[in-house]
């Protein structure tokens, strides 16, 4: 396996799926990293596949004891007064690699591993099903790690899942992330989350695309700020087709520099509030 690997990532989805087969784990709120054990040492890098090892040397340090050959794949947070703390992860992740050792002392990190990528013993695995990368993670590990590096719970049972939703908001905890138990991993979103079932209401002004095949939705949030949504579900689109005839495709522009088409009026919408800090929002229904 080459450095640096394409991560999987998760669609956003409004409920936990129902059937047999599936594993849920928690979504934390942190920055996604893979931890790679070499020979000559610990590498951290990004979801985007850049080195952020010098940014980390709390975590590349806790994990020195990791045989070599082991690649794991998980979120770094920051645990303050028992709840995670994004705008430590934030501060941290902007600092200076200088001050990253200053700031390792203050605001210490852990490593929520989620799947074990990589085994000296065995290789690459991405090829074998996310519940045989499980088992072996937690042989890598240990079921509780040892601090600041242990697996992130997880459960098949969804009724377990549903509690998480309900019950560790007050602890930071974004979600739910849902997973195929014979799913191989790979690069894509190829997994989903259910976020908090917190809401508010925004205004749609707009879609990618055009009338006949609309795209994705711009959602103006209550404070302002502009954002797109991963795709625009059908119910949507239907109603939202009907408000375009005639109207200038791709007459404006998000932040981004994106295209769409403006919805004049703007439609009353409710987002998904667990979604309204990232880019890409979730929108959950139409308020007319």
């Amino acid at each position: 396996m080459l450095f640096p690997v394409p991560v999987a990532l998760a669609q956003a989805v409004p409920g936990l799926p129902a059937g047999e087969g599936w594993y849920f784990e928690p979504k934390y709120d942190g920055d996604r990293q893979v931890l790679w054990k070499t020979p000559d040492g610990v590498r951290l890098q990004s979801r985007s596949g850049r080195d952020v090892t010098a940014w980390w040397p709390d975590l590349a340090a806790a994990a020195a004891y990791l045989p070599n050959g082991v690649v794991l794949d998980g979120e770094t947070v920051v645990w303050r007064a028992g709840r995670l703390d994004f705008g430590a992860i934030r501060s941290r992740a902007s600092s200076s690699p200088p001050r990253a050792a200053a700031l390792a002392r203050s605001l210490p990190a852990s490593y929520a591993a989620w799947d074990c990528l990589a085994h000296p013993a065995h290789g690459d695995i991405r090829g074998w099903a996310y519940s045989r990368r499980r088992a072996l993670l937690l042989e890598v590990l240990g079921p509780r790690g040892r601090p600041p590096i242990q697996p992130v719970p997880a459960t098949d049972d969804r009724a377990v899942a549903a509690a998480w939703l309900e019950q560790l908001t007050s602890l930071g905890v974004e979600g739910v992330i849902c997973k195929r138990a014979a799913s191989t991993y790979r690069s894509g979103r190829i997994w989903t989350k259910v976020r908090h079932a917190d809401t508010v209401d925004a205004e749609l002004i707009g879609i990618t695309g055009t009338a006949t095949r609309p795209g994705a939705a711009v959602v103006r949030l209550p404070d302002g700020r502009v954002a797109v949504s991963q795709a625009l579900p059908g119910w949507l689109a239907a109603q939202v087709g009907l408000r375009l005839r005639g109207a200038e495709s791709g007459g404006a522009a998000t932040p981004d520099g994106r295209r769409y088409t403006a919805v004049m009026p703007g439609l009353p919408v409710e987002v998904l509030a667990g979604t309204t800090r990232h880019p890409v929002v979730t929108v959950t229904r139409l308020r007319i």
